[in-house]
């Protein structure tokens, strides 16, 4: 039986979120603030005891101009892997809602890595499918991650496990004079403008202002935005989020100038020193291309994360519920063409 998450029970919730292995900050209600074009719900399983044993929240948000919608659960789900019945309670708690909201697909992308077949099995057999591709951030969510296991580990411990090239440039860093301070909303004009520079030399698409500002306010404490200056001028800037005992690198931005002066390092290592703080198990770098050839131009960005010492890691990758096979087929096909149009447009925009 699946039971969905009132106000009343929301707090429970997010106390099972945070101390579970698999938890993850985008399944929490304080991410949800960060949408709000999209309604949130979220859906447990119980056990015998009357303790979650499982949940999974959701995304839903209408398809512009069709009575349907798309439902996503970032990361779910959240419970045991080879706990079938759970897994099970779960999706048809998310079907229940999908035929509530007319939605034409469930999407998640667990946090499961590709070995696990056996949990792929199980979704498989529920109806998923998995979508192919990922290799080089075409899914929603990174599929090849960096992970650096932090738990029980002291500074020096955790450095030690650093390449030589990589804890040569923090040293870099602190010598030639580079600050690294927390900072507020005050300073996220200054990460944005940085933000778009890195864009549009590395040809992705950036978020509005509002959005950055946002989610400091909306995560409050979870969240924290790292900048980094060089003779009083931000010269480089991540923004990172804690939840239960992971740190997540979330975004990152360098200016074109004093790159030489290794700013991305040592802002890495005081996120790093953030999660050691907070008692985490995982620091988790986020994204990294799967094509690992050196002629990739995202190559340097696997160098980069590879050299803090954390486990390359690849998860099973996005899995979708087809509920309505011709919407399906029609609105990802076009929204695959849509994100490549807007990457184009932003590029000539904001090159010129």
């Amino acid at each position: 039986m699946s039971e969905l998450i009132t106000q009343d029970t929301v707090s429970e919730y997010e106390a099972f979120l945070q101390s579970h292995p698999k938890g993850n900050f985008a399944q929490s209600a304080l991410w949800a603030k960060q949408k709000p074009m999209w309604i949130w719900r979220a859906i447990v399983s119980r056990g015998t005891d009357g303790a979650i044993r499982g949940a999974m929240s959701v995304l839903i948000r209408k398809v512009p101009g069709t009575p349907f919608t798309i439902m996503y659960g970032c990361r779910a789900p959240v419970c045991d892997l080879d706990d079938r019945q759970t897994i099970q309670d779960l999706i048809e708690g998310a079907r229940a809602l999908a035929k509530e909201y007319r939605s034409y697909v469930v999407k998640i992308d667990p946090d499961v890595p590709s070995s696990n077949q056996e949990f792929a099995g199980i979704l498989k057999e529920i109806g998923f499918r998995c979508k192919e591709g990922g290799k080089n951030f075409e899914a929603i969510q990174p599929r090849y991650v960096f992970r650096l296991n932090i738990e029980g580990k002291t500074e020096e411990e955790v450095m030690a496990q650093f390449h030589q090239k990589t804890r040569y440039n923090i040293r870099v860093a602190v010598k030639k004079g580079v600050e690294v301070r927390i900072c507020g909303k005050e300073m996220v004009p200054e990460f944005s403008k940085i933000m778009l520079e890195t864009g549009i030399r590395d040809g992705f698409v950036t978020r509005r202002p509002e959005y950055f500002a946002n989610m400091l306010e909306n995560l409050g404490e979870h969240a924290r935005l790292y900048m980094a200056f060089y003779e009083g001028e931000a010269i480089a800037g991540t923004l990172a989020i804690w939840y239960g005992d992971k740190v997540w690198y979330l975004y990152g931005a360098s200016s074109n100038e004093h790159r030489n002066l290794m700013p991305n390092y040592l802002l890495q290592w005081n996120m790093i020193q953030w999660a050691i703080e907070k008692g985490c198990r995982i620091y988790d770098f986020r994204g990294v291309s799967g094509d690992l050839r050196e002629d990739n131009p995202l190559y340097g960005l696997y160098k980069f994360k590879k050299g803090f010492g954390g486990e390359f890691t690849e998860f099973i990758g996005e899995m979708d519920l087809v509920l309505n096979r011709p919407v399906y087929f029609a609105v990802e096909h076009g929204t695959n063409a849509f994100k490549e149009l807007r990457k184009r447009v932003f590029l000539l925009k904001n090159r010129k």
